[in-house]
C-alpha cells in the first residue's frame, strides 16, 4: 500500500467514524439524542420566560422573555455535546467496539476528530432547533448572526472535548452524572442564563466572573441581542480559549491512548 492510499484509507474511516456518529446515532435516535432537550429548552422558555415574563418586565432593558433565550440556547449546545461524547465514547470503550477503531490505519488525531465532529453536530443541531423553538412563543432578534455562530461553536468544541476527556477517563456512568450534574449544570445556572450578573452584589458578581461559562453565554447573548454584560472581546477570548484548551486535552488523551485499550 503506498502512502497515499494509506492516507485515503484513514480519512475514510474518519467519515465512516463520523457517519455513524451523526447519522445512525444522532439523528436515527433522534427521539433519544434530539427530542427531549428541544422540547425542556421550549418548556423553559414558557415557564421562565412568558410566565415570569409578567413578573420581571425587562432586564438591561431587554424584554425578559428575550434575555434568556441565548442561555438557554447556549445551555442546549453545551449539554449536547457532552452527553454525546461521554456517553458514546463510554459504550464504545465498555462494549469493547472501539478496539476496531484502535488498530485500523486512524491516527490519533483522526479518532479525535471523528469523535469531536460528532458532539459538535449534535451540540449545533440542538442549537438551531432550541432558537426555532423559542422563536415560538417569543420574537427575538438576531442581531450579530456570525457572532452567534462562533459563540455556539465554541461552546459545541469545549463541551465536545470535555465529554470525550470524560468518555475516555470513565470507568461507569458514575463520572459522567458527577461531571453533569454537579459540575456542569451549576456552572450553566450561575452562568448568568437567567439573570445578570452586572446586577450582582459583591462579591458575587466577581465570583460570576469566574464562572468560564458566563463567558459563552455572554458571546450568545450579543450574537443574539446586540448587548452584554460582558465585553464581546473578552467573551470570546475566554470562550475560544476554553474551546482551546478542552480540545487540547482531549486530543492529549488520545495521543497517549489513554482508555482505548480494554
Amino acid at each position: 500500500m503506498t502512502g497515499g492510499q494509506l492516507r485515503r484509507g484513514q480519512w475514510l474511516g474518519v467519515l465512516a467514524l463520523i457517519e455513524r456518529e451523526v447519522l445512525r446515532r444522532v439523528l436515527r435516535l433522534w427521539m433519544q439524542t434530539i427530542a427531549p432537550q428541544v422540547v425542556a429548552a421550549g418548556l423553559f422558555v414558557v415557564v421562565f420566560g412568558v410566565a415570569l415574563g409578567n413578573s420581571i418586565r425587562t432586564i438591561g432593558g431587554v424584554p425578559y422573555e428575550q434575555f434568556i433565550v441565548p442561555g438557554l440556547t447556549l445551555m442546549g449546545v453545551a449539554t449536547a455535546a457532552f452527553s454525546n461524547n461521554a456517553t458514546t465514547l463510554y459504550q464504545a470503550r465498555s462494549e469493547g467496539f472501539i478496539e476496531d477503531q484502535v488498530s485500523s490505519p486512524m491516527t490519533p488525531t483522526q479518532l479525535a476528530i471523528g469523535y469531536t465532529v460528532g458532539g459538535v453536530v449534535r451540540g449545533l443541531f440542538i442549537g438551531v432547533l432550541t432558537l426555532g423553538a423559542a422563536r415560538l412563543f417569543v420574537d427575538f432578534p438576531v442581531e450579530h448572526p456570525l457572532a452567534l455562530a462562533g459563540a455556539l461553536l465554541c461552546a459545541a468544541l469545549a463541551f465536545a472535548g470535555l465529554g470525550t476527556v470524560v468518555g475516555l477517563y470513565s470507568r461507569s456512568w458514575e463520572l459522567q452524572s458527577f461531571v453533569g450534574a454537579i459540575v456542569i449544570q451549576p456552572l450553566v445556572f450561575l452562568g448568568g442564563v437567567f439573570y445578570s450578573v452586572a446586577s450582582l452584589d459583591q462579591p458575587y458578581e466577581a465570583a460570576s466572573h469566574a464562572d468560564p461559562i458566563l463567558y459563552l453565554v455572554e458571546a450568545s447573548r450579543f450574537g443574539i441581542l446586540g448587548t452584554a454584560d460582558v465585553d464581546p472581546w473578552i467573551s470570546f477570548g475566554v470562550s475560544f480559549g476554553l474551546a482551546a484548551g478542552l480540545l487540547a486535552w482531549s486530543w492529549a488523551l488520545f495521543a497517549r491512548g489513554v482508555g482505548l485499550r480494554t
